[in-house]
C-alpha cells in the first residue's frame, strides 16, 4: 500500500484525526438497522465496530449474544455481515455518505492496507522479527504522508483496522516514531470509542441478563425466580414442580440449590423437544449456569453438583443492600406474602392439672409462632385445644363425690385449690380400687348423656383450671382462645360416617373402627369397641372443623416429638379422604420431650 501526498506549502499541519461526530446523521432513520451482538471490553475487532459506527453516524442496536461465537456479530437488516472486524467496519462506512464518496483510488488504497493489516501486522503479533519489519514498514509509509491518516486526508476504515490492531499490542513492543504520532493523533477518537463500546457492552449485558428483584425480602424467592425464568429463556415454557430450590445443606457447596434441570429435562425427552445436544440432567443444568452468566448481579459461583443441582452463593452486595437497608429503617422488612387463614394449636394443658414446662414450652413457642404470622399479614386463629373431655373426667367426679357428699344434693362446690394433689389422690383410687373405678366409668356415662350432677362438677373443675391457666398466660403475655375437646363431641360421629361412606373405615373384630394411613403400619382408632371416642376422634374432628369451617389455609400443632406419628397419622388421613382440596398445609412443629427427675416423661393425666 502507499502513503498520502505531504501537505500542500501553506496548509497548517495536522495535529490530530478528526474524531466521531457527537450526532447522529440526519439520513440515519432512512438506514436498516444494524444490530451488534458479543461484544467485549479490549477486544480489536469490537473496538473497529464501534468506531465505525461512531465515526461514520451508524447507530448500533445491540442485540442478544449469540451461543458459541467467540467473535462480533454484526448483522444489517435481517443479513448477517460475513468476515471479520474489517469486514464489519467497511459494511458500516458503505451505509454512510462520506463512506460511499470515496474515489476509486482510495477506495483501492484502504482495502489493500485492510488486508496488510490482517495478513501482515496482525500476524506478526508473538515474532519480533516480523513485527519490527511489519512495524517499519508502516513507519516509513506515514511518514511520507500526512501521518495522521494511511489513506487521503480522513479518516477511513484502514486508519480503524490499523490504530485497533496497534492499540492491542503488548505495552513492550516499542514503536517507530511515526507509528507512534500516528496512534497520538487518534487517541481522542480512540478514547470515545473505548467509552461507546463500554457502554454498549453493559446495555448487551442490562439486557441479556436474567432480571429479578435484587430488593426483594426472601432470598429463595429471588433464587427461584431466577431459575424459573432461566429454564423458560432457554428451553421455553415448562411446567416446573412447586419447589425446585432450597438452602445448601453444606455450606462449602454454596447458599442455595436448584433441581430444575431434573424435571426440565424429564419434560423435554417426554414432549420430544429435547435439544439435539442436550444427553443428560447435567447438561440442561449447565445450560442454565452459562445463561445465568458469571456477572449476573444476584448470584456468584455457579456450578452443577451430582445428578444435576445448580448451586449459587449471593452476591455479597445484595447482602449488603439489605443490611444497610434494615440498619436505616431500623427495623426488619416484611416479606410480600398473600394473607392466609392460619389454625394455631398450642399450649393445650390438661384440665384438672397444673401446667408443667413441657406445656410451657408449647405455649412460647405457639405465642412465637402466632405473633411472626400475624406480623406478616396472616389471620391467626391461636387456639388452646385443652384436655377438658374423657374418661379421666369420670375418675375425678367420682372422688369429689366422695370427698365431699354434699355436692350430689346440691350443695355448693368445694374451693379446691391444689389440682395437682387432687388429680394424684383421684388417680391413686382409680387403680387401687376397683369398685371406684367401675363407678367412674359410669360417671363418663353419664358426663356424656350430659347428666345435671356430671356436668355440675365437670364445669367446676374446668374453671378452676381455667383461673390457674390464666395466670400463667397473663405473666406471660400470651393471647389465647380455649376450644378444648369436648368442643368437638358432637362433630365426631359426622366424621366417622364419612370416612366410611368413603370406604376408607376398617371395623375390627372386636368391633373397633379404624382408618390405615400410609404414614404408619397402625391405624387411627376414630371409635373404641366399646363405642366411645380418644384422641384419634377428636382430632379428626378438630382438623376438619378447622380446614372447613374456619377456612384454615395452614393448621400448625405444637407439642412435643412423642406425638409426631400421631400428627403424620392424621395428616395422612386427612389427605386421603380429600379435606386437603386447595392446597392448604398442615404442620407439626415438634419440640424435646420433657422428663422429670427420674428420667421419664411428664405424664399429667397419669399423675406422674
Amino acid at each position: 500500500g502507499g502513503g498520502n501526498p505531504p501537505p500542500q506549502p501553506g496548509a497548517p499541519p495536522a495535529t490530530s484525526a478528526e474524531e466521531p461526530k457527537e450526532t447522529t446523521s440526519s439520513s440515519s432513520s432512512q438506514q436498516p438497522t444494524v444490530t451488534v451482538s458479543n461484544l467485549k471490553v479490549e477486544d480489536a475487532v469490537s473496538a473497529k465496530v464501534v468506531w465505525a459506527s461512531l465515526f461514520y453516524e451508524i447507530p448500533l442496536q445491540v442485540g442478544a449474544n449469540v451461543k458459541d461465537q467467540p467473535h462480533p456479530v454484526l448483522a444489517v437488516g435481517n443479513e448477517q455481515v460475513s468476515g471479520g472486524g474489517n469486514a464489519m467496519a467497511l459494511a458500516i462506512s458503505l451505509l454512510s455518505e462520506s463512506g460511499s464518496k470515496m474515489s476509486l483510488m482510495e477506495q483501492l488504497m484502504q482495502d489493500e492496507w485492510c488486508e496488510w493489516e490482517r495478513t501482515v501486522l496482525r500476524k506478526a503479533v508473538g515474532n519480533d522479527k516480523k513485527l519490527t519489519v511489519a512495524l517499519n514498514h508502516l513507519n516509513s509509509s506515514l511518514a511520507a504522508g500526512s501521518g495522521i491518516h494511511i489513506v487521503g486526508s480522513t479518516t477511513t476504515v484502514a486508519d480503524i483496522a490499523l490504530v485497533s490492531t496497534l492499540k492491542s499490542l503488548p505495552s513492550s513492543v516499542a514503536l517507530f516514531s511515526a507509528v507512534q504520532r500516528y496512534v497520538q493523533a487518534h487517541s481522542a477518537s480512540w478514547a470515545k470509542m473505548e467509552t461507546s463500546l463500554q457502554e454498549l457492552v453493559d446495555q448487551a449485558a442490562n439486557s441479556s441478563s436474567i432480571k429479578v428483584d435484587t430488593t426483594q425480602t426472601s432470598l429463595i424467592e429471588l433464587v427461584d425466580s431466577l431459575f424459573r425464568q432461566t429454564v423458560e429463556q432457554v428451553f421455553g415454557k415448562i411446567d416446573l414442580p412447586a419447589a425446585v430450590v432450597k438452602r445448601c445443606e453444606q455450606a462449602k457447596h454454596g447458599d442455595y440449590q436448584c433441581s430444575a434441570a431434573m424435571p426440565a429435562f424429564a419434560f423435554l425427552k417426554k414432549s420430544g423437544s429435547l435439544p439435539a445436544d442436550i444427553k443428560s440432567p447435567q447438561m440442561v443444568a449447565k445450560e442454565l449456569v452459562e445463561a445465568i452468566g458469571s456477572d449476573h448481579p444476584a448470584v456468584m459461583e455457579l456450578g452443577v453438583n451430582g445428578p444435576g443441582f445448580v448451586v449459587c452463593r449471593i452476591r455479597p452486595a445484595v447482602l449488603e443492600h439489605h443490611v444497610n437497608a434494615f440498619l436505616e429503617a431500623k427495623k426488619l422488612p416484611l416479606p410480600k406474602l398473600p394473607s392466609q387463614v392460619c389454625v394455631v394449636d398450642f399450649s393445650s394443658p390438661n384440665i384438672a392439672k397444673e401446667m408443667h414446662v413441657g406445656h410451657l414450652r408449647s405455649t412460647i413457642i405457639g405465642e412465637s409462632v402466632c405473633r411472626v404470622l400475624e406480623l406478616v399479614g396472616h389471620k391467626v386463629h391461636r387456639v388452646n385445644h385443652v384436655g377438658d373431655w374423657g374418661t379421666q373426667f369420670g375418675m375425678l367426679i367420682q372422688y369429689l363425690k366422695e370427698e365431699y357428699p354434699n355436692v350430689s344434693s346440691g350443695a355448693e362446690l368445694p374451693n379446691i385449690t391444689d389440682l395437682t394433689q387432687f388429680y394424684k389422690n383421684a388417680k391413686q383410687r382409680f387403680d387401687d380400687d376397683a369398685d371406684f373405678k367401675k363407678q367412674s366409668q359410669l360417671n363418663v356415662v353419664d358426663l356424656q348423656a350430659g347428666d345435671a350432677d356430671c356436668m355440675r362438677i365437670w364445669k367446676l373443675l374446668c374453671d378452676i383450671s381455667r383461673k390457674e391457666f390464666e395466670k400463667v398466660y397473663k405473666r406471660l403475655d400470651i393471647t389465647i382462645e380455649e376450644c378444648g375437646e369436648s368442643f368437638y363431641n358432637d362433630k365426631i360421629p359426622p366424621v366417622i360416617e364419612e370416612f366410611e361412606k368413603a370406604g376408607l373405615l376398617q371395623q375390627e373384630d372386636g368391633g373397633a373402627k379404624v382408618v390405615f394411613t400410609d404414614a404408619a403400619k397402625i391405624p387411627l382408632m376414630l371409635q373404641k369397641s366399646d363405642g366411645g371416642y380418644g384422641y384419634d376422634s377428636t382430632d379428626m374432628a378438630a382438623l376438619k372443623y378447622r380446614l372447613k369451617e374456619l377456612k384454615a389455609d395452614r393448621v400448625i400443632a405444637i407439642t412435643d416429638f412423642s406425638q409426631g406419628d400421631h400428627f403424620k397419622m392424621i395428616f395422612a388421613a386427612g389427605k386421603a379422604i380429600g379435606w386437603l382440596d386447595k392446597g392448604q398445609r398442615l404442620q407439626h412443629i415438634g419440640f424435646g420431650t420433657v422428663m422429670g427427675e427420674d428420667g421419664k416423661r411428664f405424664k399429667t393425666r397419669s399423675g406422674d
